[in-house]
C-alpha cells in the first residue's frame, strides 16, 4: 500500500505542477492527514498507541519520498503544513524563510502537535524551520490530502485544479493553483 500511496502522490503532485506553471523559487504548500490516507478521521492517529501509529509515520515518509526531491529538483521550495494544534504553522528549508524575510517560531511538530506528515518533514527536509505563516509571500499552488485546510497559504486568487487521481489511499484530493487577480473590467486585456 505504501508503494501505491508514493506513485499517487507523485502522480498527483506532477498534475498539479503541469497545471500551476509554478516557478523555481515559488512555494508549494501540501497539507497531509496520514489519519485520512488510512481511511480514519483527521486527526485519529495523532493520540494513537505508538504501534497503531506506525503507519502514520510510514505514509508521511511516502508522500515525503514522493514529493521532495521533485521539488527540489526544480527548485521549488516545500511548505508541509502542521495540524491545527500547532495552528497550520509551516515547515520549510531556512533558505526559504531566509529568503522571503518570514519570522521563525519555536515550535517543533511533533505527530501529537504538529502531525506525522510536518513532523517527518521537519525530520528529513535540509536545514528545517518552522514559521508561522507565509506572510505576503503566499504559496504559488497547493496539494492537499485529506481536507487539511490549505487555503489560507495561497495567493488570493486561488483555482482549484480538478485531480485525475481524487484519492491518495483513503484521503480525497484536493489541488489548486494561483492566478493573479484580473482588475480593470471589460476594457481591460490580460497576459
Amino acid at each position: 500500500m505504501l508503494d501505491e500511496i508514493k506513485k499517487q502522490t507523485a502522480a498527483c503532485l506532477l498534475e498539479l505542477l503541469d497545471a500551476a506553471r509554478v516557478d523555481g523559487g515559488d512555494i508549494l504548500v501540501i497539507g497531509c492527514s496520514t489519519s485520512e490516507i488510512a481511511g480514519k478521521s483527521i486527526g485519529a492517529f495523532s493520540k494513537a498507541p505508538e504501534d497503531d501509529a506506525a503507519f502514520s509515520r510510514e505514509a508521511a515518509e511516502a508522500v515525503f519520498a514522493a514529493v521532495y526531491p521533485i521539488l527540489r529538483d526544480r527548485g521549488i521550495y516545500l511548505a508541509a503544513q502542521c495540524c491545527e494544534h500547532l495552528n497550520r504553522a509551516l515547515v520549510l528549508s531556512k533558505e526559504a524563510a531566509e529568503r522571503y524575510g518570514l519570522p521563525l517560531v519555536s515550535a517543533v511538530p511533533v505527530r501529537e502537535a504538529g502531525g506525522s506528515w510536518a513532523a517527518w518533514a521537519y525530520q528529513h527536509m535540509h536545514e528545517p524551520v518552522v514559521v508561522e505563516d507565509l506572510g505576503s509571500r503566499k504559496a504559488a499552488a497547493g496539494l492537499d490530502i485529506g481536507e487539511t485546510c490549505i487555503g489560507m497559504h495561497l495567493r488570493p486568487v486561488a483555482v482549484m485544479v480538478r485531480p485525475t487521481h481524487l484519492w491518495i489511499g483513503e484521503a480525497r484530493i484536493t489541488m489548486a493553483r494561483t492566478r493573479p487577480k484580473l482588475i480593470g473590467g471589460e476594457r481591460a486585456k490580460y497576459v
